[in-house]
């Protein structure tokens, strides 16, 4: 009976044996499968930035909710810029770093092409945008027409599209720029003040561009009854391959020439082409002499304005224009409607077409405003009053 009992009580110590092992495997198997923080997340890709430390204990946050907290909106959408050069300082300088401060603000990624001035090339350029992931497009078109199946191709594809400050007669492409009637309506008033009678030269932009004839219908609003008059007379009148300076020049240098120099004023579209129409009066003695127009507030205008060679600069704060489309294209990439873009209204096209678009309002400078963009951050007051006589301008004292 002894013996019976000892091998009893052994298999019953082997069972329990057995019992505390399995029992001690399940605790750590358990422990291993528990979080060991609750706020923590490792799923792949995820992003795992956060607005502020929270350790309060409650349930994790979804992507979604992160989203509404840190305004990562963007998060997963590709931007593909089109450009059409960077010949002009202000795309570099000003548009492009605005719109990927806007892109960077959502979580947005940002690529690019520059078509280098060829309407082919940026063809070329959309596709390959679209190979490389973009969601959604935002094109200055060098070419407004030639540009037209790189865009309907896009759209086809569901890939919203952004004409960016030059018109694309497309009504699915949303139309960002500034009000180019009113930028050539205002230079037109500052010179007009300054000169109500005499000869003009009218130095306008690339024929492919509808904001060349944006810019002189806002022109005729403030000078046609005075030319119908007979009060002024418009005695060269050209178009401008890609807003060239060089080109500019040219063309102010055989109007002098062809007018024996007797010329009172120039109404000149862009501040690049301004460059090369004050380049020509200088070359014949009549730099500060014949007011001069442009637009865009380039630094090297601005500071001609100082000098007195160049009467006005509307200047066009590229960063709001930037920071516009880089908003809405994130918009545009997450489903949004045309028309549920923010700030958008309707705008009749010289095609006939009703654009969605958002219209910016431009400020003309000249020497007795210059205090804006340096107030602005614009242009800092060595660069804007190199060369400038101290005190002969308010904002060079």
């Amino acid at each position: 009976m002894d013996g019976r009992r000892h091998i009893q009580q052994e298999e019953e110590l082997k069972r329990n044996r057995y019992l505390i092992a399995l029992l001690a495997v399940l605790a750590m198997l358990i422990a291993a499968c528990s979080p060991a923080d609750e706020g923590s997340d490792t799923t792949e890709g995820t992003d795992t930035t956060t607005a502020s430390p929270d350790t309060t204990e409650g349930p994790t946050e979804t992507t979604e909710d992160m989203t509404s907290t840190t305004g990562a909106t963007g998060e997963g959408i590709t931007v593909g810029v089109s450009w059409n050069n960077f010949n002009e300082p202000r795309w570099a300088n000003f548009d492009k770093p605005a719109i990927i401060e806007a892109l960077d603000a959502s979580g947005a990624e940002y690529i690019e092409a520059d078509a280098g001035s060829s309407a082919e090339q940026q063809l070329t350029d959309v596709e390959n945008l679209i190979s490389q992931g973009a969601d959604v497009l935002i094109i200055l078109a060098q070419d407004g027409t030639a540009i037209l199946p790189a865009v309907q191709n896009a759209l086809d594809q569901g890939i919203p599209v952004i004409a960016y400050d030059r018109l694309i007669e497309n009504p699915e492409a949303l139309y960002i720029t500034f009000d180019n009637i009113g930028v050539g309506t205002l230079m037109a008033e500052v010179i007009y003040e300054l000169v109500p009678e005499g000869n003009y030269a009218v130095i306008k932009g690339n024929q492919a561009d509808a904001n060349a004839d944006f810019l002189r219908e806002g022109m005729e609003v403030v000078i046609g009854d005075a030319v119908a008059a007979g009060d002024i007379t418009i005695v060269c009148e050209e178009y401008t391959d890609n807003w060239d300076g060089a080109i500019a020049q040219t063309t102010m240098e055989q109007c002098l020439t062809d007018n024996n120099d007797d010329l009172d004023a120039a109404l000149v579209e862009n501040d690049g082409m301004a460059s090369g129409v004050v380049a020509a009066l200088a070359s014949v003695g009549l730099d500060g002499q014949i007011p001069v127009s442009g637009q865009d507030g380039d630094t090297a205008a601005l500071n001609r304005v100082a000098l007195g060679t160049q009467t006005v600069s509307v200047w066009k704060d590229a960063r709001l224009l930037g920071q516009a489309a880089g908003e809405a294209a994130v918009q545009l990439a997450q489903g949004a409607a045309l028309g549920d873009v923010s700030g958008v209204i309707d705008f009749e096209s010289p095609g006939g077409n009703t654009m969605t678009t958002i219209l910016l309002d431009p400020t003309p400078i000249t020497q007795d405003n210059l205090n804006l963009v340096l107030d602005a951050g614009w242009i800092d007051e060595a660069t804007l009053c190199q060369n400038v006589e101290s005190g002969s301008v308010e904002a060079c004292p």
